[in-house]
């Protein structure tokens, strides 16, 4: 058998020039339907990205199934970098809700950092008999079994916070599922459903605009800003209950070292970026600044939260599928 030897300059040009990447577009997948609160943390991610990139970055939605056509078609993608995903708390609790999943949560995806937090509010019907969460809290109590609960549909944000506020409080309440958060909350401020679970992004004009209840905010510390009023459910007396909306950036599993380092390197300079900050911050959404943005900690973040949430869906037993 004869062997024959490439030289050096001649084995490097087969090899991919990880060093110049990006050489072309970058797409980066939103999972859910465009002009949502996620879409809306992409896009102004991408526009952060594009400098320390250098490339130009598109948004591609891929709504559907609980966020889980667009993870899929991430986890199916070229392990090349340009294709990323942008996924929020959904990627942790579909595990749970979704009997298969078509990938495998730990395992087909590079992690590339996390992005920010966005904490949850609890708001009620403009009707509701109460006025601060104590009142709520009494309310609850003498309507057992006749409380409405809405949220913007299995897998949403605001339907994880209403089933791990109910296990917290120990109460079951009647779940109502709309598609999307729009809907939900015109029948909230219709007096049609009785409470909400659901992002600042999404709660924060209307409990400004003193169009809704708003009774406490599910973060560990109060916010700043028109929200540093209302107390946190630990205040209020649901002891250690605290839940945000999470999100992270992701590639296919066996994307080049090489490519995740300097994903990851765009991501710690977008993160800084006065623009995006300016913007995040107007949303209610918290910048991610500690070890999270690492990939090795992000993973084991992603890791918690499935452990997390897995029982409380496991034990309402509201499957997606």
């Amino acid at each position: 058998m004869r062997r024959f030897l490439l030289p050096a300059a001649g084995l490097l040009a087969c090899l991919p020039a990880l060093a110049e990447y990006p050489e072309k577009p970058i797409t980066i997948v939103v999972p859910f339907a465009a002009g949502g609160p996620t879409d809306k943390v992409a896009r102004d991610l991408a526009e952060a990205l594009r400098k320390p990139l250098g490339a130009t970055l598109v948004i591609e939605n891929v709504a559907g199934v609980g966020g889980t056509l667009g993870a899929a078609k991430v986890a199916k993608a070229a392990p090349d970098g340009y294709t990323l995903l942008l996924h929020h708390i959904g990627i942790a609790s579909a595990t749970a809700l979704y009997r298969s999943l078509p990938y495998k949560t730990l395992e087909d995806f590079e992690y590339l950092g996390m992005v920010n937090e966005v904490p949850m509010t609890l708001i009620g019907r403009p009707s509701l008999p109460a006025s601060n969460y104590a009142e709520l809290g009494k309310w609850l109590e003498a309507n057992k079994g006749s409380v409405n609960l809405a949220h913007a549909g299995v897998g949403s944000a605001s339907h994880l916070c209403g089933l791990m506020f109910q296990a917290a409080i120990r109460q079951e309440m009647t779940t109502v599922p709309y598609k999307g958060t729009a809907p939900a909350m015109n029948d909230l401020l219709g007096n049609q459903v009785d409470i909400l679970c659901d992002q600042t992004t999404n709660t924060t004009g209307q409990i400004e605009a003193g169009k809704v209840k708003a009774f406490a905010v599910m973060s560990p510390k109060r916010l700043p800003g028109v929200l540093s009023k209302l107390p946190t459910a630990d205040e209020s007396g649901v002891k250690g209950f605290s839940i945000s909306v999470w999100h992270g950036l992701y590639a296919p599993r066996g994307t080049p070292k090489a490519v995740v380092d300097k994903a990851n390197a765009a991501l710690r300079a977008a993160l800084k970026d006065a623009d995006f900050v300016r913007r995040q911050e107007a949303l209610g959404a918290v910048i991610v600044s500690d070890a999270r943005l690492g990939p090795a900690e992000h993973k084991k973040f992603v890791e918690a939260e499935i452990n997390k949430l897995g029982p409380v869906i496991k034990a309402a037993g509201q499957y997606a599928d």
